[in-house]
């Protein structure tokens, strides 16, 4: 079975390096034509730091699909959100209603702050045509969560529209 439609896919680890280790092995599957990475982010999270480190992938996707802008407010909204006032907490609260219209709604982001906690790490990945059964048997050694949402074809050119840096 192949992935039709785009995903937002995040993967989390129960470690620091599960991540960057993940990454490696998509990066393969990539060359193999088995996965079509659009763009990307990696986090982590060492055990005792206050927040997480982000970077955004340019190795696999060039220039990438979204560019920065996108994952400087999405990790924002996700890891920063708490660290700040309740000014800066409401107009992050209305950039939620924003993501909302990608397909990125409130049980997304709860459920990836409540889980990429320190000491853990994750990779964000926007995919499509994903060769699923192929990726699921080339990843089955790792350990690891997948929290996702599917993107419309709409959605998604929304994203890039907005985001997009040509």
């Amino acid at each position: 079975m192949t992935q039709s439609t785009s995903a937002l896919v995040v993967l989390k680890f129960p470690t620091a390096d599960g991540a960057q280790n993940m990454l490696a092995r998509v990066e393969s599957l990539q060359k193999q034509q088995l996965i079509t990475v659009n763009d990307g982010a990696i986090i982590t999270w060492p055990a005792g730091a206050s927040k997480p480190k982000t970077k955004q992938l340019t190795s696999m996707t060039g220039v990438g699909a979204l560019g920065g802008a996108f994952w400087g407010l999405l990790f924002g909204l996700l890891f920063f959100v708490p660290f700040f006032g309740l000014a800066v907490g409401a107009a992050m609260g209305a950039l939620a209603g924003h993501f909302a219209h990608y397909g990125i709604d409130e049980d997304f982001i709860n459920s990836v702050r409540s889980k990429v906690t320190p000491g853990t790490s994750a990779l964000f990945l926007l995919t499509s045509g994903a060769v699923v059964d192929k990726v699921a048997e080339s990843v089955k050694d790792i350990q690891f969560e997948i929290i996702q949402t599917n993107l419309s074809k709409e959605q998604e050119a929304q994203l890039k529209a907005a985001f997009g840096e040509d």
